[in-house]
């Protein structure tokens, strides 16, 4: 789970770089929204192609995981 705080510092180290917009509603209750810049879209695709890297290659992750650890105990 992720505090409130870390949360607020995230979002605002996204927006400073310009990945995210930030929106305040002044209404009751106060309310703000936080949007992708363009710049924010142009991440979506590089991020995709690591998800579907890191799916494609979990089995051999993990193997090489198992391996690691079994050599440690030896």
């Amino acid at each position: 789970m992720v505090t409130p705080k870390v949360l607020t510092e995230t979002l605002r180290s996204l927006e400073r770089d310009g990945l995210v917009s930030r929106a305040e509603f002044h209404a009751s209750p106060p309310r703000v929204e936080y949007a992708l810049t363009p710049l924010g879209v142009s991440l979506l695709e590089p991020i995709q192609a690591m998800r579907e890297w890191a799916e494609r290659n979990v089995p051999e992750l993990l193997a090489s995981r198992e391996r690691a650890a079994a050599a440690s105990d030896a």
